[in-house]
């Protein structure tokens, strides 16, 4: 498949059709958002197809809804390939606030380099008791430099209300974690998730984070899967396309966060 064919699919699946089991998918006017079950957790828009005459419109039903039904804000993420090509913009004027841009890859698992394939030597150990959330989080609050406590909590209800879409591992040497990753694996879609990746800066070039990718393409070939995705960092990048990936294209999340929420 060509990156347009793979792109189109990705829309399809992950955009479009997508439903995560911690959300309500509602698709209103255009625009496709995902319902936080959890108020005290971001909900977001993952699709739109809006125009020129009808974004702005739009946007604001968003945020009319999200100020009405409480919760704790909601993120739209856009893509490169959205339109109107303004989106970013209109999204800003309307007081979102954008992130960081990041980039779509993609693996064909079909195509799976060699080297995701290989016994992995390295001391990877699946996560799935508390304990381990919290070296996640201390891991992930180290490499950031940002609180990540609320983690320990999400990564324990995510695996507990939803242990077959889940699946998290961390890197270990000498016992210390050292780099920690986990994978979704969502229901009706060829695109397994690539999440939270991160190696604490004295164990990188180690091989770690190659031996915590290559152990997540395993398991997702296992499950029948045929993609690979990863928003990645433009630290990974260059990383992920070395051994493999493919860009598909550029994203950008904007958020609003409800000034009257509580909790």
């Amino acid at each position: 498949m060509n990156r347009e064919q793979i792109l189109d699919l990705y829309d399809e699946q992950e955009r479009k059709n997508s439903e995560h089991p911690s959300y309500r998918r509602e698709e209103v006017n255009g625009v496709v958002r995902s319902v936080s079950k959890n108020p005290k957790r971001l909900s977001f828009v993952i699709y739109s197809q809006l125009t020129a005459e009808t974004a702005d419109t739009a946007i604001q039903a968003q945020l009319d809804y999200f100020t009405a039904n409480g919760g704790f804000g909601f993120e739209w993420k856009t893509y490169a390939h959205d339109t109107p090509a303004d989106l970013g913009q209109r999204l800003t004027a309307h007081g979102l606030e954008g992130e960081e841009q990041e980039s779509l890859l993609v693996m064909d698992l079909h195509n799976c380099p060699e080297v995701f394939l290989q016994p992995v030597t390295a001391d990877v150990r699946r996560a799935t008791e508390r304990a381990q959330f919290e070296q996640i989080a201390g891991l992930q609050a180290e490499v950031w430099g940002e609180d990540f406590s609320w983690l320990v909590t999400q990564l324990e209800e995510n695996l507990a209300q939803q242990p077959d879409f889940w699946s998290i591992y961390i890197a270990y040497v000498n016992n210390e974690p050292a780099c920690a990753a986990w994978t979704s694996f969502p229901k009706d879609s060829q695109f397994a998730g690539l999440w939270g990746g991160s190696t604490l800066d004295r164990f990188r070039q180690m091989g770690l984070y190659t031996a915590v990718v290559a152990i997540r393409a395993k398991e997702a070939l296992q499950r029948g899967y045929r993609f690979l995705m990863v928003d990645a960092s433009d630290m990974s990048r260059p990383i992920l396309q070395k051994r493999g990936f493919q860009f598909l294209t550029h994203t950008t999340p904007y958020t609003w966060k409800n000034p009257n929420f509580e909790e």
